[in-house]
Order: C-alpha cells, then structure tokens, then sequence
C-alpha cells in the first residue's frame, strides 16, 4: 500500500467517494473543510465502484482517477488511488487498512451531509464512527436529515460545536462536526444525465 507522503503529527482529511465524475462542488468542500479544521493535507480517496450504486452507472475507473486529479489541483491536496490497492469496497475496510498510519498522524474523514443522512446504510457504519473523527460538510437539501438521521442521533452526546472544527482532527473518536458552507448546486448524478442526452 503506497500512501502519500505525511509528516508526523500532521492533520490528514480523508475525503472518499467515487467521484463519479468529480466536480467543483467537490473541490469546494475539500477547500473548506481544508481551511475549517486546519488540515495540512487532503487526500482524496476515489473509490473503485460504490457499493451503494449500481456498477453500470460507474465510469471507467481510470478516467475518473485522471479526471479527479484535474479538477483537485492544489498544492495540499492529493488524488490517490488507495482503494484500488487495497481492493476495498467499503470505508470501514479503508480505515482498518490504514490504522498504522493513524499512530504517525491526526485523521478526520470528510463527507457531505448527503452521506451522513445515509451512513446507517454503509457497511459496518459504526466501525467508520469509531474509528476517525468525522467532519460533515453542509450540502443543498440535507442539512435537517443528516442531523436527524440515526447515524447523528446515536452520537448526538459527541457533536464537536462548529466553533470547535478545528479541533477535530486531534479529538478521540466518536466525534463528529457538522460543518456549514457556501452551498453548491453541483452534483455527479445531473452531470452523467446531462452527458447521456441526445
């Protein structure tokens, strides 16, 4: 397994999805939750096929790999191909891979409200809580059910006030952040109907 370079002790947002395809909605949360909770790196993590989604609606791994890396340009973040690595399916299974690396710096896992409002749905999706800090970043239309959903409501006793972010990554787990943004109409799904049209 090949990760991307770190110092020790330096703060690592995981930010894992299929980026199916990648856009500037993406970019965006990764920029804020970089400057909110103070990271020193991103690494987006592009996942082979999400097992929530069905496999035809996936796009040529190759070319998603190469597209992410074009719309992450920054200097602090990093597009890698972990998951193919690993051959994971599911974050919980990313995780477990990388828990030597969690000794050598502060993690946080990134998502969008969108993912938290289906967490309960993700396999071993308490295994994801337990393991990392979690930073949820606000997306268009599920703000209310990501904060009422069964993955908030079991750790409501360890929200970190937003106030608070950047103290995420160097908090023990569970702990998770809800985190308001600037929202985003962008979305992968209306981006493959819009190429699909005659």
């Amino acid at each position: 397994m090949r990760l991307p370079p770190f110092g020790k002790g330096q703060r690592i947002g995981l930010f894992g999805g299929s980026f199916n395809p990648a856009h500037r909605g993406h970019y965006m949360v990764a920029l804020y939750a970089l400057k909110r909770l103070k990271l020193d790196w991103v690494w987006w993590l592009v996942s082979p096929q999400n097992p929530l989604k069905d496999p035809r609606e996936t796009d040529d791994y190759g070319k998603r790999l190469a597209y992410t890396r074009r719309i992450a340009r920054h200097p602090r973040f990093v597009v890698s191909d972990l998951e193919r690595q690993i051959s994971t399916r599911y974050t919980a299974q990313t995780l477990e891979a990388l828990k030597g690396a969690f000794a050598n710096g502060h993690f946080v896992w990134i998502m969008g409200a969108d993912s938290l409002a289906n967490l309960h749905h993700w396999h071993h999706w308490t295994d994801i809580m337990e393991a990392v800090p979690v930073a949820v970043l606000a997306r268009p239309g599920y703000s209310i059910r990501a904060l009422q959903s069964p993955a908030a409501t079991r750790y409501a006793s360890c929200r970190v006030p937003q106030h608070l972010a950047a103290s995420l990554p160097l908090r023990k787990p569970p702990a998770f952040c809800f985190v308001t943004m600037p929202l985003r109409k962008e979305s992968s799904t209306a981006i493959r109907k819009r190429r699909k049209r005659p």
